[in-house]
């Protein structure tokens, strides 16, 4: 027991998304019990900043693990980290440049906003007997890394510059998450989910009302659940 908590710890330290997504696959029928469901979280969001004045989302894929504990009766605990993931805006304006401070160029292209977050839901389950689910509960976010990137494709040449801001941005986001989904098959199966979430905490440190929100599509993938239940019933 004392082993799976060091190599968690190390995930939350901040390693590379590759290698908490190799441990995860390497342990997955360790971490599972009849009493916890652990296996990978993938899929793709698409998010947006309040209070600037493009209302264009950012859209990214986004992997991590996740955790599905068991509660009383059909209730369960959602938890996890998305250790890759990013949130933002798309097609920024002038004005919104102008706010972030950010270098123009004189060729056409887009300029978006890029914030990377390690993201830790925990969130409330509750498991109809038709394999449905609907959750809701806090959501909270690390940010470590963050840029204004501008992309162009003129005249046959591609270009991509980032002018990194993480200094703008605030460390820690925090919001509410609800969202509902289906388990294929009913013990060890998949999960395909959709959930929203809203944020509650500025984005930026000199801009008020710049909230996080995002849409994501997900599938929950159990890693070893089966080979962990066939041990159980032996």
């Amino acid at each position: 027991m004392v082993k799976y908590l060091f190599i968690i710890l190390f995930v939350f330290s901040g390693f590379k998304s590759q290698s908490q997504v190799l441990i995860s696959l390497l342990l997955g029928d360790k971490l599972n019990s009849g009493v916890i469901e652990f296996g990978l979280e993938g899929g793709y969001n698409f998010s947006k900043i309040s209070n600037l004045e493009t209302n264009n989302s950012l859209s990214k894929f986004n992997l991590g693990f996740y955790f599905d504990i068991k509660l009383k009766n059909q209730w369960n605990l959602y938890t996890g980290v998305l250790v890759k993931s990013k949130l933002g805006a798309n097609k920024l304006t002038e004005s919104d440049l102008e706010f972030l401070q950010a270098e123009t160029y004189q060729e056409e292209g887009d300029y978006s906003q890029h914030i990377k977050y390690f993201v830790v839901p925990a969130l409330l389950k509750y498991r109809f007997k038709n394999k449905l689910y609907l959750e809701a509960g806090p959501q909270f976010g690390l940010m470590h890394g963050a840029w204004v990137e501008f992309n162009s494709n003129e005249n046959g040449k591609e270009a991509k510059i980032k002018e990194f801001n993480k200094e703008q941005i605030n460390r820690l986001d925090a919001g509410f998450t609800f969202g509902t989904g289906y388990k294929l098959i009913k013990k060890s199966g998949m999960t395909l989910g959709v959930k929203y979430y809203l944020g509650l905490a500025n984005v930026y440190k000199n801009r008020s009302d710049t909230k996080n929100s995002s849409l994501y599509l997900k599938l929950n993938v159990p890693i070893g659940a089966k080979a962990a239940q066939e041990k159980a019933n032996k």
